[in-house]
């Protein structure tokens, strides 16, 4: 009973001059966090990483020299800073930015799944950080739901922690030691492969998929278990019966791609269009839309009218996102959203002006090739529905059955060999995929115009948009 009693005991934090150390965060191979304040009159709340020098090893030294050095010249609103680190006889402390929201695991399982729009928004600001991690030839190695703190309950925002198996890397410069989490690592890594920085992009797919379904693609009860499906040549598939979007579908299954040779570059996951990172919040996204804005009634003043309805259309784009809280005038806020509605309801007319409003004429091409070609002359009816369709104002409608015609048109389009057929169907591809864009846009302003919310600014860069 004795020992039992004192297995139980609670060990008590360490000590460490300026700082109380309250409850315990978390607790790893090698260190325990605490949550602290620090003494004196602003009480301020960190989180101190304390690493007791006897557990470690000469790989969990280097690795931990490594990790203090990254977060010392690391500096980015989606990493947990280190504010500073300090040293006894026994520990090492790291003292950080503490994240009272808790890491983002608790959050996938406090909930079960992630709505897609919710896990857009923590996987872009993710991708951010890892933005800026490989501008810098940084690979953290260990990415996983529960190295992804966030800030607070309400509103989190995301941040990267936990540099302990960080290293630098380019992308194609190869290692093969492994490190890591076993259900979050690469297949190339797990199978005792050189590997190079893009193993984070599995991970990143790993973490996608946990939160939109609640559970990693190779879930396992061991490591042999692991192993012998990340060895598997089957397909990675979606659960039975679970929606997401085709952007998203897409990118996540580029993601998690075995062969590291076919599986999505860096610079293609930062430019996926479900992440567009173009239009994430900062504080250049007023810039960026003054401009537009400028530069759309230039366009409109020299009647180019379809070129400014899309600049409007962009710079709207960039006025929605939500930077109200940095702007503390209420009358500088109303006034901008008065003209940003201004700028909305300029574009709506000028749409008005451009949109298709007659049939087109593929009564040749089907005189000339429907006789050898049929399959054409049912993709070409299902067009002429849509454009029935767009002509009488049915633009939701319309845009779906552009699409199912595209759908049928473009393997007769990629199936034909060059010569005349080919470049007429090349012309009707080409038509129908226009007038889509065309009517996205016009949807995208339509169902975008309650959602103002400008950033502040300084009176001398608002000046072009207000007055």
């Amino acid at each position: 009973m004795a020992a039992t009693a004192a297995s139980l005991r609670v060990v008590p934090p360490p000590r460490l001059e300026h700082y109380v150390m309250t409850e315990k965060l978390g607790q790893g191979t090698y260190a325990t966090v605490y949550k602290a304040f620090k003494k004196g009159d602003t009480r301020d709340v960190v989180a101190i990483k304390c690493i007791q020098k006897s557990s470690l090893s000469k790989t969990a030294t280097e690795n931990l020299l490594t990790e203090i050095e990254l977060l010392k010249t690391l500096d980015h609103e989606h990493i947990v800073k280190l504010k500073d680190f300090e040293w006894d006889d026994q520990y090492i402390f790291l003292i950080m930015e503490y994240c009272s929201g808790g890491d983002l695991s608790r959050f996938i399982h406090s909930r079960r799944v992630l709505p897609e729009d919710i896990t857009r928004r923590f996987l872009r600001q993710l991708a951010l950080a890892l933005h800026f991690l490989h501008a810098n030839n940084i690979a953290h190695m260990d990415l996983k739901p529960q190295n992804l703190l966030l800030s607070a309950r309400q509103n989190p925002v995301l941040k990267l922690a936990d540099f302990g198996f960080a290293q630098y890397l380019h992308s194609e410069e190869e290692t093969q030691t492994i490190r890591g989490s076993p259900l979050y690592m690469a297949p190339e890594m797990i199978c005792s492969m050189k590997y190079d920085a893009r193993v984070d992009l599995w991970s990143v797919g790993v973490i996608l998929y946990e939160a939109l379904f609640g559970m990693a693609p190779f879930a396992s009860g061991s490591f042999a278990e692991l192993e012998r499906k990340i060895r598997s040549s089957d397909q990675i598939a979606l659960p039975v019966g679970s929606k997401v979007s085709p952007d998203c579908q897409d990118l996540l299954l580029a993601l998690l791609q075995r062969d590291p040779l076919a599986r999505i570059s860096f610079e293609e996951f930062f430019a996926h269009p479900f992440l567009d990172l173009e239009h994430v919040p900062s504080p250049l996204c007023l810039e960026k839309a003054i401009k537009l804005v400028t530069d759309a009634i230039k366009m409109d003043d020299a009647s180019e009218l379809k070129e400014a309805a899309q600049l409007y259309c962009e710079a709207m784009a960039f006025f929605y996102q939500p930077l109200s809280v940095n702007e503390k005038d209420p009358e500088m806020k109303a006034r901008l959203r008065e003209r940003v509605n201004q700028y909305m309801n300029r574009a709506e007319e000028l749409k008005q002006c451009f949109k298709t409003r007659s049939h087109s004429s593929p009564d040749e091409l089907l005189a000339r090739y429907s006789k050898d070609h049929p399959e054409l002359k049912e993709a070409l009816h299902l067009a002429s529905i849509a454009e029935i369709r767009d002509e009488h104002g049915a633009y939701d409608s319309a845009l779906s059955q552009y699409q199912v015609a595209l759908e049928a048109l473009l393997p007769i389009l990629s199936g034909t060999p060059r010569g005349p057929y080919k470049d007429a169907v090349n012309l009707e591809v080409n038509k129908y995929m226009r007038r889509a864009e065309e009517i996205k846009l016009y949807l995208k302003l339509s169902k975008e115009k309650m959602k103002v919310v400008p950033e502040a600014v300084d009176e001398d860069q608002s000046r072009c948009v207000i007055q």
